[in-house]
């Protein structure tokens, strides 16, 4: 079995790749994240993930960076909290496009890496995944909460035991913001 799986960097696809081989689903991966910030945080992102996917043999996808329409997606939201409005509509956008990949590459479901990480809204991936895959007839969103089962952990361990780079922030300038103030 195939399935496309948007991904976000290399450390939250790692042990969900595996996840997926052991049970012989073998992803292709959908590197579409246009919320990253600076260009320089976004090459390095996805030079990680390309890396990655190289060793192992599996596609990569390479989705453009579209940083500046990305800002005029979100414009009036940069003030919302994590998890808050803009979290959701950057979900959606990035979702949207990996649901229309889905359809481009013959496949009938997608997930989401993004899924994987502590500090994301479950429910808001699940709402875009499920919002994005009701756009294209004919495909279904998989959603699954990748921290259970051990995945967690295994990221921990897959991160370390490969070298990824790890990142300090969820990805766009307004998460850069939240990351740098002081915690008292």
């Amino acid at each position: 079995m195939k399935l496309l799986l948007h991904t976000c960097c290399a450390p939250c696809s790692a042990a969900i790749i595996e996840y997926l081989t052991e049970r012989e689903i073998f992803p292709v991966l959908y590197y579409f994240n246009p919320n990253i910030y600076p260009r320089a945080e976004y090459e390095m992102r996805k030079n990680e993930c390309t890396r990655y996917a190289q060793s192992l043999g599996l596609e990569i996808i390479d989705g453009d960076y579209e940083h500046e329409e990305w800002l005029r997606t979100v414009v009036g939201l940069e003030n919302e909290p994590e998890r808050g409005k803009r979290c959701l509509s950057c979900f959606k956008i990035r979702l949207s496009a990996a649901a229309r990949m889905t359809v481009e590459k013959g496949l009938d479901t997608f997930t989401t890496t993004l899924a994987s990480s502590r500090w994301k809204s479950l429910e808001q991936i699940a709402e875009a995944g499920h919002w994005a895959a009701d756009q294209f007839p004919g495909i279904s969103f998989w959603e699954k909460n990748w921290r259970k089962e051990g995945l967690s952990e295994r990221r921990r361990i897959l991160l370390k035991v490969n070298g990824f780079y790890n990142q300090t922030y969820c990805g766009c300038e307004f998460s850069i913001r939240k990351s740098l103030i002081p915690k008292i």
